[in-house]
């Protein structure tokens, strides 16, 4: 599959928004060189320390869901290679900004020059435990969550705007996607089933499972 077939498959599915974000970021960038000539193949693939970068369709979900908005400031947990942070400051726009934290140095370093490599200005990549969130930037408009926790975790909601909404994936074996609002309070829509990397800290689970 090329990029053209990839995003055509999208039609439809997630808003126009989405697929244009998608189509001006090349997702071989945030691959290793091994890789690169699958970029455009609709599922996840490794980028090495035991991390995946999201399958293409899964990340146009995860943005469809979000409503992202020109302006917005965004946290990610479980930035990776940058990918998904790339496409989603692309949504933001050059007044926006995206805060993506990872916990594994090896891949901070590779996602802050993957981005680079892309011409993405908008994104602060930071090496911290996710599933404490980032106090210092909050609150945000949205949270993006692209690996599952046991439960969702406290500081996030905590750091989420009146208004704001967050995706994550929630479950052990069997994973949900969540779709958390908060509006006098918090609703949670489980969307569907998934299937993603732990949220290894202090605040999800304590080791890879």
């Amino acid at each position: 599959m090329n990029k053209e077939q990839l995003l055509g498959s999208l039609q439809g599915n997630v808003k126009e928004s989405v697929i244009s974000a998608m189509s001006r970021v090349p997702r071989e960038l945030f691959l290793p060189v091994a890789l690169q000539s699958r970029a455009y193949e609709d599922t996840p693939l490794s980028i090495g320390h035991g991390q995946t970068i999201s399958a293409p369709h899964m990340v146009a979900i995860m943005c469809d869901l979000l409503d992202l908005q020109p302006g917005m400031i965004i946290l990610e947990v479980g930035g990776g290679s940058g990918y998904h942070a790339a496409v989603m400051a692309e949504m933001v726009g050059p007044n926006g900004w995206i805060y993506s934290v990872e916990r594994k140095p090896e891949l901070v370093a590779a996602a802050k020059r993957n981005l680079e490599s892309a011409g993405i200005k908008n994104v602060t990549m930071i090496e911290a435990d996710g599933s404490l969130g980032l106090a210092e930037h909050a609150p945000y408009d949205r949270i993006s969550v692209a690996a599952t926790a046991p439960k969702v975790p406290e500081p996030l909601k905590q750091q989420l705007k009146e208004g704001g909404k967050m995706v994550l994936p929630v479950g052990r074996d069997y994973q949900e996607l969540y779709l958390v609002t908060r509006k006098n309070g918090f609703s949670i829509e489980e969307k569907m089933g998934v299937i993603f990397v732990p949220l290894i800290g202090k605040e999800g689970f304590k080791e890879q499972i």
